[in-house]
């Protein structure tokens, strides 16, 4: 353990909180009656931004001193040992969404607060001075006061017990750490159910909401808790679990033990009027974070640079978990369109972290909760070695991982341990090769003169690189006869006519795409595969469209040698198919300059690979199709409108004027491309003021998405400019909302360069609101993904080089700087072949 963790110095054993929050005054006032023991005499606890009236050691005064910029209340305790320190503060009650936070919202036009908390990673010493640190766990008993109203209530991580003199007192918790400690009070309407063992579930949200928004979630949550039951056989440890939907949150949701809370889109649906892409998600984060109530609460890392074992193991589960109980939703299916190239895009950069570093301080803390790495990556190294061991060793393993720790703190090592010992398989060493080493390997496969299959491993990258020749030991998953597992760098598999023969079908590795490699395969193996792409299934073609992208970016092939593949495989009706296809196709785009005679004939190809399938889907859903068909028709939809093709803009419109007083029921499944094409296209000042009138007063989640996605596709300047002068006025955009709306006008090239130059201007102001929390590093990386000129790059290079030294922000502006440059250089490189290519 580090020297300087506060841990080594005091060891809490329980807590007595005690907190006060005044909304009026903006203050939060409390006491901390702690116990535990003090190794020695000079003691801390952490502390942000707190005012001390006096400290007690047993009852009596000791002295103390606040150093507020190691965050810490410095103790000097009598002597070493035993010891219960009484500790009194204030602290201020701000608007950052960390700590303990107000959310804002209205119901009849009256503006309301509901508070909440948000303690992850280190910011519970916000709400209450404590040892900060993930392996510092004790038990908790809550006393809370608030300026209470009739009609408000309280919830925590365990039950209420009682109020007395305006005071809320909960039962002690079981043994936690303090960040997935978690209160909220408010007027609050909830639904509750209870799992055929008797937990109780509940589903908490503000009254703006109607009631049946609450059900989809609640049925999730129950099923999951008695599923995560069976499935770790382990029962679920708390008497209930609520799920919280905040109407201000920065991050997606949060696991608190016993209180989820969630970002209202996210746990709440309009049962009348969804999408089936909404309900996968919801479903899929809900499953996320229960499977935490067991794997990164009952059993927690012990350091955040442990943090992949929280939460790539929470990514994997939300998809078994929701396609056990949602076998319709077919969810793995959005792991290889989400997960999958998220994780491959950016682990290729060279720079990028390993799934598993060392780090120290708080600001590298939040550095490390890169959402390709350690959750998209990390998911796909589980589902690697589930793939290995089969669900039964994993189930088995993890029961003895569960109940070796609970209650405490565990490493990786005690996964691999506990998998190991119930598989016979030394887990521990192979994915070794995976976590600590960062990147991933390019198998070429090809046939040599002799007629032979060889393989060989590299390490793939995108944009410049230092290979260091790192090596991995690769599931290979062949559909012919190969080796479980590649442990060399080089492997002949012999005469590629009779594997060739002896399979029957072309030679595929990483057959299910469950390894976390890409191949290249030589023109002969390629040539079959594309030749007989029919009968590799959907996530074949996924992966031969995600090699050709990939490939293409990091210069191996140009991406004018993928253009047969799309035209082979546009009227597919796989919605993962096609994913995969306008993601690779989407990229062609930045290849042209918007207006251009070349922007022209890229639409007229893109109008080419959408055409078939416009006809075949129309712009609404009919009876008969399926759940892909209308993954597919919005996707179609969007590029057809890219496309300017007339039909399918008239046919959008006409919808529109079907619901024009009442757009917000057009159908989930197409609504935001209705109204982006109406903005777009038809664009007016009273159609802006009519749909920011909907913003403001709409409670749907989905809709409002949809309506800012709408606006910032205008094609009036001037309108865009109103978007710009309405970003710090957080009664429309909210700060959590912030930046989706700069990234969406960023994005239109009417409003890039304004978007650009507001964000210039306003960067003090950015980091005065939102800095510190672990999402403001993906400002940078949404500019980065739009960028993609020599112009650009030498401005964004400009404006971020001198903040590499801010906290937090260093390996972000690397990568996403080389990111940008590796797209300046291929437009440059292959521009002239690529408009050959699609003429």
């Amino acid at each position: 353990m580090s020297a300087h963790r506060l841990l080594n110095l005091f060891q809490p054993k329980h807590y007595d909180l005690y907190i006060d929050v005044n909304r009026k005054k903006r203050l939060i006032t409390g006491k901390v009656v702690v116990s535990g023991h003090a190794s020695q005499a000079k003691m801390a606890l952490h502390e942000h931004d707190m005012k001390f009236p006096s400290v007690l050691a047993d009852g009596k005064k000791v002295p103390f001193k606040v150093d507020n910029s190691k965050e810490r209340l410095n103790i000097q305790l009598p002597k070493a040992g035993d010891v219960t320190l009484t500790v009194q503060y204030s602290a201020p009650l701000t608007d950052k969404m960390m700590g303990i936070y107000p959310s804002y919202y209205k119901v009849n036009g009256v503006k309301k607060e509901l508070v909440g908390t948000q303690f992850e990673t280190d910011f519970a010493r916000q709400a209450f001075p404590c040892v900060d640190e993930p392996a510092a766990k004790a038990t908790w008993t809550l006393a809370l006061k608030f300026d209470e109203h009739k009609g408000e209530i309280a919830i925590s991580n365990m039950p209420e017990k009682k109020v007395e003199n305006g005071v809320h007192y909960f039962e002690t918790t079981r043994r936690m750490s303090s960040y997935l400690i978690a209160f909220a009070f408010g007027e609050m309407q909830y639904k509750m159910t209870q799992t055929k063992d008797g937990v109780k579930i509940g589903v908490f949200a503000t009254k703006a909401h109607k009631p049946d928004e609450l059900d989809f979630s609640l049925n999730i949550a129950k099923n999951a808790i008695e599923f995560y039951e069976k499935f770790y056989g382990v029962k679920y440890p708390l008497p209930h679990s609520w799920q919280l939907a905040l109407p201000d949150f920065s991050a997606g949701a949060m696991e608190n033990w016993g209180l989820v809370t969630y970002r209202e889109s996210l746990l709440l649906l309009d049962p009348e009027n969804t999408s089936f892409a909404k309900k996968q998600l919801v479903a899929t984060v809900v499953c996320h974070e229960l499977a935490h109530q067991w794997f990164g609460d009952l059993v927690t890392m012990k350091w955040w640079n442990d943090i992949w074992l929280n939460e790539s193991f929470a990514n994997m589960m939300e998809y078994v978990c929701t396609n056990a109980i949602k076998p319709e939703f077919h969810i793995w299916d959005l792991f290889q369109t989400s997960e999958v190239p998220q994780a491959l895009q950016r682990d290729a950069i060279d720079g990028v972290q390993a799934i598993q570093v060392h780090v120290e301080k708080p600001a590298d803390i939040n550095e490390l909760f890169d959402p390709a790495i350690v959750y998209a990556k990390g998911a796909r190294m589980l589902v690697m070695v589930r793939a290995l061991l089969g669900d039964k060793n994993l189930r088995k393993g993890l029961n003895l991982y569960l109940n070796t720790h609970k209650y405490h703190n565990a490493e990786g090592n005690d996964l691999w341990s506990a998998l190991g010992k119930v598989s016979g398989m030394d887990i521990g060493k192979l994915m070794h090769t995976w976590l600590a080493q960062p990147g991933y390997p390019v198998v070429n496969m090809s046939v040599n003169k002799d007629g032979d299959v060889v393989l060989s491993q590299k390490q793939f990258f995108i944009g410049k690189s230092n290979d260091v020749g790192r090596q991995w030991d690769i599931p290979l998953n062949a559909n012919f006869k190969a080796p479980k597992v590649m442990e060399s760098k080089t492997l002949n598999l012999g005469k590629y006519e009779n594997l060739r023969v002896a399979t029957g079908k072309p030679l595929m590795l990483n057959v299910g795409n469950n390894s976390h490699f890409i191949v290249k395969y030589d023109h002969t193996l390629l040539s079959d595969l594309i030749k007989h792409a029919d009968q590799l299934g959907h996530v074949g073609q996924l992966q031969l469209l995600e090699y050709s992208r990939l490939l293409a970016e990091a210069h191996q092939v140009s991406y004018a040698s993928v253009v047969p593949l799309l035209l082979k495989l546009k009227d597919s009706k796989s919605a993962i198919v096609n994913q995969a296809l306008y993601h690779l196709a989407g990229e062609l785009r930045d290849f042209v300059t918007p207006d251009s005679a070349d922007d022209k004939q890229m639409r007229e190809f893109f109008d080419l690979l959408t055409s078939d399938q416009f006809n075949r889907l129309g712009v609404q859903h009919h009876d008969g199709d399926t759940n892909d068909d209308d993954l597919v028709r919005k996707m179609i939809l969007r590029e057809a409108l890219y496309a300017n093709n007339p039909v399918t803009k008239q046919g959008l419109h006409n919808l529109f004027d079907e619901h024009r007083q009442e757009p917000g029921k057009l159908s989930a499944d197409v609504r935001g491309v209705i109204l982006a094409n109406e903005m777009k296209n038809y664009c007016s000042e009273d159609l802006y003021k009519q749909f920011k009138h909907e913003y403001e007063t709409t409670v749907d989640p989905s809709y409002k998405t949809d309506l800012m996605l709408a606006c910032c596709s205008a094609s009036d300047p001037q309108i865009l400019d109103q978007i710009m002068n309405s970003y710090k006025d957080s009664s429309f955009i909210k700060p959590q909302d912030l930046r989706s709306w700069f990234a969406s006008v960023l994005d239109n090239p009417k409003g890039q360069q304004v978007d650009w130059d507001w964000f210039r201007t306003n960067w003090k102001w950015l980091v005065k609101t939102l800095g510190g929390d672990m999402e403001f590093s993906f400002y940078i990386t949404l500019i980065s993904r739009i960028f993609h000129t020599p112009q650009r790059l030498a401005e964004f290079k400009a404006f971020f080089d001198p903040k590499k030294s801010v906290p937090g922000l260093d390996r972000e502006i690397t990568l996403d700087e080389e990111s940008v440059a590796n797209k300046v250089s291929l437009i440059q490189t292959q521009k002239a072949e690529v408009m050959k290519a699609i003429k």
